[in-house]
């Protein structure tokens, strides 16, 4: 099992199967050997794509809001009788728990039957000036949207994010990372027969083929998912034919421990908001921790014995909840973030090392990392380590707590754990992020997620995302 091979058909487009002659190996990461092979779209691959989708679109668009839905209704259908095999694709080629990508595909199913059942909420608005005249508003698609995605929720990512898009009457471009492209090809195979042609197309490539389709003049909407210096490269290279672009990128994000929070509750959130089940490979995971100075000694106690019975081994294993970081290149940052936490004074309580038992040697598994005595101005303070690393820094004034947790050029999430409402609200109003838990993780359906900051533009999950992928029309009319 551990030398799972996975083919792909090829990449999808046209409502067909490419495979050009160039390809690539997909590693796995947590044995160093061959998972897949992957084909790489070309430039005349990625130019049929373009007009594909723009011929199905102009079908698309005229294709009743209800029938629409239906169709992404048995989509979802279909996406649940295949939950096991894109869970443990995604897994294999992620390093991701299968726990955590088994709700990736649930969380997909649900998302997807959110918007279907939100459609019919958007709507535009009517108003009369005088006798014989009535202005109104009506939402129109964009036409094409190219969707870029990472590689930490390869399936979900891919999959959810068509919902709106399409919904709205767009058709839709994806190109899912280089480094876990197999569950959103496999995904292709549940579209045939299901939507016309040309309306979702699958392609893959670097950066080039990227910069080639966010270039293109017949492309009109962006949405990325990936790193600050991702999202600006592509907005730059968009903004000379200002195009609508949405970026939801990277985060240093804080959680913030008050005088009055029970340090356990407290060491359990951390965990959680860490997102260790994808090795802390994760924009929201809270990988800064503010700890007031009084329960800092218990907090940090129970935070190292929780982390050390996170189980951590083959991630396709059922009982495994830490696996490898996703490629070597990625093992090699975190690593040299470890280092430069050392070398500038933070004092390291739990790991900071490779797992290198039997059966993980080969592999790019790093031990859960605890360092303390972390100063703001470090560089593991200060910059996304997208590993699993956590950074506690100590506080006792309130207002120098929240110029720290400002401080970086990020503003994606907080998480805030206290008893008190007051600090919970005045906490809650003084961050700069633009989404902040209290006492709780996680997300939810309609809850608008975005960042602020260089954590990106727009949001998502949530009715406005749903309007985002249509134009805003105006109608001033009057008759005798």
């Amino acid at each position: 099992m551990d030398d799972k091979i996975f083919k792909v058909k090829g990449t999808y487009v046209a409502g067909e199967w490419h495979n050009n002659i160039n390809r690539y190996d997909i590693i796995n990461p947590s044995n160093n050997k061959k998972l897949s092979d992957v084909p790489i779209s070309d430039i005349k691959e990625l130019q049929k794509a373009v007009e594909a989708a723009k011929q199905a679109q102009k079908v698309w668009q005229k294709t009743s809001l209800i029938e629409r839905a239906n169709l992404l209704e048995k989509l979802a259908k279909r996406i649940e009788e295949n939950e096991e095999e894109f869970a443990l694709i995604d897994s294999y080629d992620s390093g991701n728990a299968l726990t955590g990508m088994r709700k990736d595909v649930k969380e997909t199913v649900n998302n997807i039957r959110y918007f279907c059942g939100l459609v019919r909420e958007v709507k535009g608005e009517t108003f009369s000036m005088e006798k014989n005249h009535l202005n109104f508003t009506r939402y129109q698609p964009y036409g094409v949207v190219l969707k870029i995605n990472p590689f930490n929720h390869p399936f979900r990512f891919c999959v959810e994010k068509i919902a709106a898009p399409l919904l709205m009457g767009n058709s839709l471009i994806i190109k899912n990372s280089e480094q876990a492209p197999i569950s959103s090809l496999r995904f292709c195979e549940l579209l045939e027969d299901l939507f016309p042609k040309g309306l979702i197309n699958v392609v893959t490539g670097g950066p080039e083929n990227g910069k080639f389709l966010v270039e293109h003049p017949d492309i009109k909407r962006i949405a990325v998912i990936g790193s600050v210096n991702t999202g600006i490269a592509i907005a730059k290279t968009a903004a000379p034919q200002l195009k609508n672009v949405t970026l939801e990128l990277g985060g240093k994000n804080p959680i913030i421990v008050f005088d009055d929070a029970d340090p356990d509750f407290a060491a359990n959130l951390a965990i959680k908001g860490m997102n260790l089940s994808r090795q802390g490979q994760s924009c929201s995971s809270t990988s800064r921790v503010l700890v007031h100075k009084k329960v800092k000694n218990k907090f940090l106690k129970s935070l190292v014995e929780k982390a050390k019975t996170i189980p951590i081994g083959l991630p396709y294993h059922e009982e495994n909840e830490i696996g490898p970081i996703v490629s070597k290149k990625q093992f090699d940052s975190v690593m040299a973030y470890i280092q430069s936490g050392k070398d500038e004074g933070a004092k390291l309580l739990l790991g900071g090392d490779q797992n290198v038992s039997n059966d993980l040697k080969e592999g790019f598994f790093i031990n859960p990392t605890i360092f303390c005595d972390v100063k703001p101005n470090m560089k593991i303070a200060k910059e996304e380590i997208f590993g699993p690393v956590i950074s506690v820094i100590d506080w006792e004034d309130h207002d120098e707590m929240i110029k720290i947790a400002n401080s970086t050029q990020y503003g994606l999430t907080t998480m805030i754990v206290t008893e008190s409402l007051s600090n919970a609200m005045k906490t809650s109003e003084e961050v700069e992020v633009g989404y902040v838990w209290v006492n709780t993780s996680g997300r939810y359906s309609g809850a608008p997620y975005g960042g602020w900051k260089l954590s990106g533009i727009g949001v998502e999950e949530c009715f406005d995302e749903m309007k985002g992928y249509a134009r805003l029309k105006n109608i001033n009319m009057k008759w005798n």
